[in-house]
């Protein structure tokens, strides 16, 4: 039955070719997220790895706010978002990391206490710079990952994995 569910909520993600660029196949989650049934689904199974092992979410600007929020809630914990820079007003630790063409910076607020166990949530694994960034900004703040979990994997860019990371899809 759970297979079946998660099939289905696999069949609500659209791949859109050419966007935001020629030659990008871009992974729209907006069907899935619509569907209540299916948003239910893939949460539970994004928490299922981790569950009773973390203290709060961590989730990753900005697609996986969503789901980091939904996930939070469903297993009662709280949520610290990770911000791209100049997003928050207080920041209180940063880390900027490469991309294909230049770099990226994220940060986040101290509302991560030293020992705090944190699941890193994100829709889409692809190179995985933003992950690495976000695993070294919890540690800057003195939280320790615990997992990460994300929506779908994008197997051919041969993400970066750090730690213990579970995919609820691959494409």
């Amino acid at each position: 039955m759970l297979s079946e569910a998660l099939t289905r909520a696999e069949s609500l993600i659209r791949t859109i070719p050419d966007y935001p660029e020629p030659g990008v196949l871009f992974r729209d989650i907006t069907p899935l997220l619509a569907d209540a049934r299916a948003l239910r689904t893939v949460i539970h199974a994004m928490i299922a790895p981790f569950e009773g092992s973390f203290d709060v979410v961590a989730g990753v600007e900005a697609r996986g706010f969503l789901l980091a929020g939904a996930v939070a809630m469903e297993a009662g914990v709280g949520l610290v978002p990770i911000r791209k820079a100049g997003k928050l007003p207080l920041p209180a630790a940063s880390v900027t990391y490469a991309l294909e063409y230049g770099t990226a910076t994220i940060e986040a607020h101290d509302d991560i206490a030293e020992g705090t166990r944190v699941l890193l949530v994100d829709d889409v694994l692809a190179t995985g710079g933003t992950l690495v960034a976000a695993h070294e900004l919890v540690a800057s703040l003195g939280g320790v990952v615990v997992g990460t979990a994300v929506l779908m994997e994008l197997t051919a860019l041969g993400g970066e994995i750090v730690g213990d990371v579970h995919t609820v899809f691959t494409a």
